[in-house]
C-alpha cells in the first residue's frame, strides 16, 4: 500500500473506531458479591465486612449480596449492621444455615437484617434474580444437623416466579443446588426445573446459580445453566470432613460480577493467602474440590 493510501485509511480506521462502530464491551448489570462471614464464629467480622463495603462504595455497584452464615439477629451484631447499611445502593440477603444458630427463626433474621424477606425476587438493569431459603426442614423430618430443604411451597413459588418473567434471571441460595454430597437434598428436582423453565421460555433464561456454604471455589455447567460457588469472605475448615479448626485468609474474599451488553459475564475475585495452619484435602473422607485462599476470576459467555 502506497504511503497516502495507507494514511488515508489509518484516518479512516481512526474515524470508524470514534464513531463507535466496532462494538463494545459495556456493563449492564454489576452485583457485589460476599457470603459466609461467620461474625459469629471468627473475631475480626466488623473489619472484613467494612473492607467489602468500603471497596463497594467506590466500585458502586448496582446492589451487593451476601448469601449466608452472616449473623445472629443478636444485640451484639447491631454494629455489624450499621457496617452493612453503609452501603449506598439496594442491599439483598440470603439466609445461612449459621444465621438460626441459638434457636432464632427465620422470622427473626429477615426482622433484624431488614431483609425482603425468606426467599423473594426482584427486577434489576433487565435482569430477574431469584433468592431461595435452602434452610427449612420437611415436615416430620427428624434428622440431627441443619436442614438443607426447599420445601413444596417455596418450590411451587420459585417455579411459578421463574415461568412469569420474560427476563434472563440469576439464583442466589446459600446451599450450593449442584453440590449433591453436602447441598439442596432437592438440587437433583430444582435443576431439573431451571431446565424445564429454559425449554419452556426458548433460551436459557436461568444463567446462574450462585451459592456459598461450602467455602469453595468452582464454575460447574449443568444443562446450560452455569453454577459458580464464591469462597467465604473468612476462613476455610482446617479439617474439611470434622472441622476441627479454622484456616483465615489474610484478606477477606469477595466477588464483583459484571455482565455487559455483548454477551459475557466477568466475575472478578480476590486472592489472599492463609493465615497459619491451611486448609487440609488429605482426609481420605474429603470428596469436595479443593480448599483455596481465593476466588477466580473467570469469564462466562451468557
Amino acid at each position: 500500500m502506497a504511503p497516502a493510501a495507507f494514511q488515508e485509511y489509518k484516518t479512516y480506521t481512526q474515524k470508524v473506531k470514534s464513531l463507535q462502530i466496532y462494538p463494545k464491551k459495556k456493563p449492564l448489570v454489576r452485583i457485589g458479591i460476599c457470603t459466609d462471614l461467620h461474625q459469629d464464629l471468627i473475631k475480626d467480622g466488623e473489619k472484613r465486612l467494612q473492607s467489602f463495603i468500603t471497596e463497594m462504595n467506590q466500585a458502586k455497584p448496582d446492589f451487593i449480596i451476601q448469601m449466608g452464615d452472616f449473623c445472629i439477629p443478636k444485640e451484639k451484631n447491631k454494629n455489624l449492621m450499621e457496617i452493612w447499611n453503609q452501603f449506598t445502593g439496594p442491599k439483598y440477603h440470603v439466609i445461612g444455615n449459621h444465621d438460626t444458630d441459638g434457636g432464632f427463626t427465620h422470622d427473626q433474621v429477615v426482622d433484624f437484617w431488614s431483609a425482603k424477606g425468606k426467599y423473594y425476587s426482584f427486577d434489576t438493569n433487565g435482569y430477574h434474580f431469584v433468592v431461595l431459603n435452602g434452610n427449612e426442614r420437611p415436615e416430620g423430618d427428624t434428622s440431627k444437623g441443619y436442614p438443607r430443604s426447599i420445601n413444596a411451597a417455596q418450590i411451587k413459588w420459585m417455579k411459578q416466579d421463574l415461568e412469569a418473567t420474560s427476563l434472563p434471571t440469576i439464583v442466589f441460595c446459600h446451599q450450593g443446588i449442584d453440590n449433591d454430597q453436602d447441598g439442596l437434598k432437592e438440587g437433583a428436582l430444582i435443576r431439573l426445573i431451571f431446565e424445564r423453565v429454559n425449554q419452556k421460555a426458548g433460551f436459557h433464561k436461568v444463567q446462574f446459580v450462585f451459592s456459598g456454604h461450602h467455602h469453595e471455589d468452582y464454575h460447574n455447567i449443568y444443562n446450560g445453566t452455569n453454577y459458580v460457588q464464591i469462597n467465604s469472605i473468612s476462613y476455610q475448615f482446617t479439617h474439611p470432613v470434622k472441622g476441627y479448626d479454622f484456616a483465615h485468609t489474610k484478606e477477606p474474599l469477595w466477588a464483583l460480577l459484571t455482565i455487559h451488553t455483548n454477551g459475557t459475564a466477568e466475575i472478578k475475585g480476590r486472592k489472599s493467602e492463609y493465615m497459619g495452619q491451611e486448609a487440609s484435602q488429605n482426609d481420605p473422607e474429603y470428596n469436595g474440590y479443593p480448599n483455596v485462599p481465593y476466588i477466580s476470576d473467570r469469564v462466562i459467555k451468557v
